[in-house]
């Protein structure tokens, strides 16, 4: 059941706490390479955060259904050979520890497949109070369906959650499951486009976030 009173933080990973989204354009370049249907790397970009259900069809049109499977594949074994590339990104154990000091739960939200957690997790090293990834939904972002997972997880209502993502996707995902998001610009993705999807707020990064916890709209989470 949810908890009305208590605030929850849902964090995006890809592209938000760890600096992946450039590793999955390479892995889906070479793929759709592979598979005999390039698709230029920008188009790929502005893709990422989209789950792969998605993603694919978006980018490979009628093929998708004749070497989508394949590309997945490839895809996945290529992220997964690059995977000691990825880094955490600055700022990230220090904005989880302030926001579980000012008493808020923290639930990281991500579209990664099981295998792409694993490598997340390895990478974050961070003490949350939950994850809820592809697995655990039926349908992908833009649908609302990890955000409200992430709810569940947390135990609160949307009312009492922000968001923080660095995709369109993100964006959209949170409007659908009615839950404020703030954006970064750490996956790529710019200020204008972020806004212009419905993001609350916009920070350079985390790390910024975290410099500015308490101007930002995450505080109204502890100060109501």
């Amino acid at each position: 059941m949810a908890n009305s009173s208590t605030g929850a933080v849902l964090l995006d990973a890809d592209g938000t706490l760890v600096d992946s989204n450039y590793l999955h354009v390479d892995a889906w370049s070479r793929a759709f390479a592979e598979v005999g249907h390039p698709v230029d790397a920008w188009r790929i970009h502005r893709c990422i955060g989209m789950g792969s259900e998605l993603l694919i069809p978006e980018l490979l049109g009628d093929a998708a259904q004749a070497v989508g499977d394949r590309a997945k594949e490839i895809h996945s074994d290529l992220y997964g050979r690059a995977a000691d590339r990825l880094r955490r990104l600055d700022g990230v154990p220090e904005l989880v520890r302030s926001l579980r000091e000012r008493g808020l739960r923290v639930v990281v939200s991500t579209s990664a497949s099981p295998d792409e957690l694993e490598h997340i997790e390895e990478v974050l090293d961070v003490d949350v109070d939950g994850i809820t990834a592809a697995a655990d939904v039926e349908d992908p972002k833009p649908a609302p369906d990890l955000v409200e997972a992430a709810l569940d997880e947390a135990g609160v209502p949307a009312d009492r959650a922000v968001f923080v993502g660095d995709s369109v996707w993100d964006v959209r995902s949170c409007r659908r499951a009615g839950v404020p998001c703030v954006g970064v610009l750490t996956g790529g993705i710019s200020e204008a486009d972020l806004t212009d999807a419905g993001a609350v707020a916009v920070y350079r990064s985390v790390a910024e976030l975290h410099e500015r916890l308490d101007d930002s709209p995450l505080a109204q989470l502890w100060a109501s």
